[in-house]
């Protein structure tokens, strides 16, 4: 089944696209949409009769866990090894003059 693709289609993909086609380019964008199509149409004659669609080919599982704090942050033992600390922060000397 060949799909033909139109003057005004390609020039409409064109100006969706932002580009500026030489003749050439346009008459080989028809042909490789053209085929495009006819390869979803190929596609579409598979009989996908109970299969379950999916979005990948391997399986996808979620990596990620639970943002659950078990043991705090540590920050008063960090604190602690501070020379100098104040309202759990760090003391350190003054290095830009205003």
């Amino acid at each position: 089944m060949a799909n033909v693709i139109s003057d005004e289609t390609i020039e409409y993909v064109g100006i969706l696209a932002k580009l500026e086609l030489s003749g050439e380019e346009k008459e080989r964008a028809k042909s490789d949409m053209g085929k495009m199509l006819d390869y979803i149409d190929k596609l579409n004659e598979l009989d996908t009769e109970g299969v379950e669609p999916m979005s990948h080919v391997f399986p996808v599982n979620n990596v990620f866990r639970e943002d659950v704090v078990e043991n705090g942050d540590g920050g008063e033992d960090t604190i602690a090894n501070a020379p100098e600390a104040r309202d759990r922060a760090f003391v350190v000397p003054k290095t830009v003059d205003q």
